[in-house]
């Protein structure tokens, strides 16, 4: 585990609310939040992401091994303090994970890794993802008061920008399918007008002649029809 210097809570909640979607994917923005996790709340050793989509659970993001370690190990038994919060939208804490009682098996792995305590807060994504911000600590009752406070605050800091990164590259992945289907139209439309001038026919008709033609060949009809701008193209002196 690498010593990071602590950074400031209200620095740390800062520098979530200036991430700009425009410039970082989602892998980067969830690689900062547990980065910022693991400087700003007191008692962190290190820290991971869960994200839990329907009843698949995955670490998207790890400052270190035994993080991600003790994660799967949540995810082979079905059970542990991550997941239960990653469920639940709530916050669990283990203040000794050699007396833990609730999850066995996975505490004993835990005390016999070097992780003596965890915390981790239930982070709302989505309607249908939802997540956890785990954090582990090398001392046993690492966390007070103070430390599941500011971790509850930048959890819900983070869930609002995961929440907005979820819905950005949904807006992102509806414009390129739109874009897609405009050039798609743009291209048969060409296609109408290269059948219509030969065959002196209605657009209509050209496209009953278009979608004939791709039923035929066993193609889409965007590749029928791209095939024949590019062989109009070609034939252009």
């Amino acid at each position: 585990m690498t010593h990071v210097e602590p950074m400031d809570p209200h620095e740390a909640f800062a520098e979530l609310g200036r991430i700009r979607l425009a410039d970082v994917d989602l892998d980067a923005l969830l690689d900062k939040i547990a980065q910022l996790a693991k400087r700003t709340i007191p008692g962190a050793s290190e820290v991971s992401v869960t994200l839990l989509h329907g009843n698949k659970p995955q670490t998207v993001a790890f400052t270190g091994a035994l993080a991600l370690a003790l994660d799967e190990k949540q995810y082979e038994r079905g059970y542990g303090p991550c997941l239960q919060a990653a469920e639940s939208i709530s916050s669990l804490i283990v203040p000794d994970t050699g007396t833990e009682q609730r999850w066995p098996g996975w505490a004993e792995t835990a005390a016999q890794a070097g992780a003596h305590s965890s915390l981790s807060v239930g982070l709302p994504v989505h309607e249908h993802v939802t997540g956890a911000l785990n954090i582990y600590a090398t001392t046993p009752d690492a966390f007070d008061d103070d430390a599941i406070a500011i971790a509850q605050t930048f959890a819900g800091f983070a869930a609002v920008g995961l929440a907005n990164a979820h819905l950005y590259e949904t807006q992102a992945t509806l414009a390129g399918h739109m874009q897609k289907a405009m050039e798609n139209r743009a291209v048969i439309e060409q296609a109408k007008g290269i059948i219509m001038g030969e065959r002196r026919c209605t657009p209509e008709q050209a496209f009953a002649i278009l979608s004939k033609m791709s039923q035929d060949s066993n193609r889409k009809v965007r590749d029928v029809a791209s095939a024949m701008v590019e062989h109009a193209r070609r034939l252009q002196p």
